[in-house]
């Protein structure tokens, strides 16, 4: 393959084909694919190996992050391919050299030896689509539920990882698409795997990818790489990986363990996840800054009438959304199940988990920097009884949500509190895990400000976090033009999603009812 050099960017000359199905949801046509990597020569090294630290082994038994950013764009296909989609490749290409893990990829050798990030100058690079859709573009970004298989063809697919001679799997690490919906807006879509980064050292990558790609619109074609590289108000990411500090070596351990549980679910690294996305909706719910007030109020009051005045309990906005939602999926998984306590005595006793993520960058015990490129996260584990979160009456009243809140804002303190045992606890966490039914992950936070991702034509119009649907997940976000609400994502069966909304929108009136404004 050719090499084809704009800019000092290096971009792999591309082919064009016309796949067009006949389904409405897979109504797509690819137009160009293409390879983009970071200028030739702008990293110091020809080979740049970054070797993985304990915090990211673990993502070895996550699936691949997906998330869709759209953009309204009231333009024709050929008026995007000639006045918009160079810009977004060059700033690419430019922020590959700062962000170049995501170009890489991840190197498994066999055991014992450990993976590393490996990327080759001149031969590794990113994968990059565009496409064009005619898909109905409000039924895309609706907040009312909406079959999961919409989305699908606008989801950018990794490369499929390959096997050496002596069984070293090569793994792509990330890939973009970008999907033109003619004269009404278009999508950018990246996938990725959480080997590389996580959610800050991604959102990192793409809000200095759109600053530049702005600059680039804003001052135009002729102006100099370095110039629009100096004005991003953003840091250029921290890559040392011995800044985490491995005395035990967990990395080892974490990998022997690793290694088991793939074994025994090989599924865990396939990157097309199956789901029964026949039946599946994804919905979006908003909470406003009013109603998330009235649930910390609640919470806070209980909390006092329960354990005594002088207890002081702060209930932040993640904890009583993740509450709320968490305690509306398992009574809509009861309802839908149908099982009750009374037709199933161990039923109520089940236990269920809920996984907290905390972010540890600059942190004193870890001094880990804040533009720290790579994994910093630390996992929690709430666990409760079915009973305590689904409560006699099933969403009249606030029992679970309380319940609920109590383990999660007390789970959060023992991170700040214990973090470094909890960093060595990832094994006995893993094996208990792997043997449960019920476990809710909470992905995203409104911090990450994925409305602020402007690539110089505004805000987008929504951003999807694809990936729950296949996760046992929802998402958590900030709002496009709500100050102080979050955004939720959440897919779910077809029946079980109304149950959930119909629960959902029952809880907030309660909260109204019973605390006015």
């Amino acid at each position: 393959m050719s090499y084809l050099t704009k800019n000092k960017c290096m971009i792999m000359a591309a082919h064009t084909t016309t796949t067009t199905t006949n389904k409405k949801h897979e109504q797509v046509k690819i137009i160009e694919e293409c390879k983009v990597a970071p200028p030739q020569g702008s990293l110091a090294s020809t080979t740049t190996n970054v070797p993985l630290t304990y915090l990211d082994i673990p993502w070895f038994l996550c699936h691949p992050i997906k998330r869709i950013f759209f953009y309204d764009f009231p333009h024709s296909t050929n008026h995007f391919l000639q006045s918009s989609l160079p810009p977004l490749k060059h700033s690419l290409s430019l922020s590959l050299q700062h962000f170049f893990p995501f170009a890489s990829n991840l190197i498994v050798p066999p055991s014992p030896n450990l993976p590393f990030i490996r990327f080759l100058d001149g031969l590794d690079s990113l994968s990059f689509t565009i496409a064009e859709s005619k898909a109905d573009f409000s039924l895309l970004v609706s907040d009312s539920p909406q079959d999961v298989r919409f989305l699908h063809p606008l989801v950018a697919s990794l490369p499929p990882k390959v096997t050496m001679e002596d069984g070293t799997l090569v793994m792509p690490l990330m890939a973009i698409q970008v999907t033109v919906l003619p004269n009404t807006a278009f999508a950018i879509s990246l996938t990725f795997s959480h080997l590389a980064a996580d959610g800050y050292s991604l959102h990192h990558f793409i809000k200095f990818w759109a600053n530049l790609c702005k600059q680039i619109i804003t001052r135009g074609s002729g102006t100099n790489d370095e110039d629009v590289k100096e004005s991003s108000f953003l840091s250029v990411p921290f890559h040392d990986r011995d800044i985490v500090k491995d005395p035990k070596g967990l990395k080892h351990v974490y990998m022997e363990e690793v290694r088991d549980l793939l074994r025994k679910n090989n599924n865990l690294m396939n990157s097309q996840v199956p789901v029964n996305s026949n039946t599946m909706v994804r919905a979006t719910l908003v909470l406003n800054h009013s109603q998330v007030e009235k649930l910390k109020k609640f919470v806070s009051l209980k909390y006092r009438d329960t354990y005594g005045s002088n207890t002081l309990l702060h209930m932040s906005t993640f904890v009583v959304t993740c509450s709320l939602i968490w305690v509306c999926m398992m009574q809509s998984e009861e309802q839908t199940e149908g099982n009750h306590h009374h037709t199933n005595k161990n039923f109520d006793d089940e236990v269920c988990y809920f996984i907290i993520l905390a972010d540890y960058r600059g942190r004193s015990e870890f001094s880990i920097p804040s533009n720290y490129f790579g994994n910093c996260l630390l996992s929690g584990y709430v666990r409760l009884k079915r009973g305590e979160l689904v409560g006699e009456n099933n969403g009249n009243d606030y029992h679970g949500i309380f319940e609920a809140a109590s383990g999660i804002d007390r789970e959060i303190r023992n991170l700040r509190n214990d973090a470094l045992t909890r960093v060595e606890s990832f094994v006995p966490y893993a094996r208990e895990l792997n043997k449960c039914r019920s476990i809710t992950v909470v992905a995203g936070s409104p911090k990450l400000g994925v409305y602020e991702t402007d690539f110089g034509w505004g805000k987008p119009k929504k951003s999807v976090a694809v990936h729950v649907e296949s996760a046992g997940a929802f998402s958590l976000s900030d709002c496009r033009n709500n100050e102080g609400a979050v955004e939720i994502g959440i897919a779910l069966e077809r029946i079980r999603m109304k149950k959930f909304i119909k629960i959902f929108e029952q809880h907030l009136q309660n909260i109204d009812h019973d605390f006015p404004t």
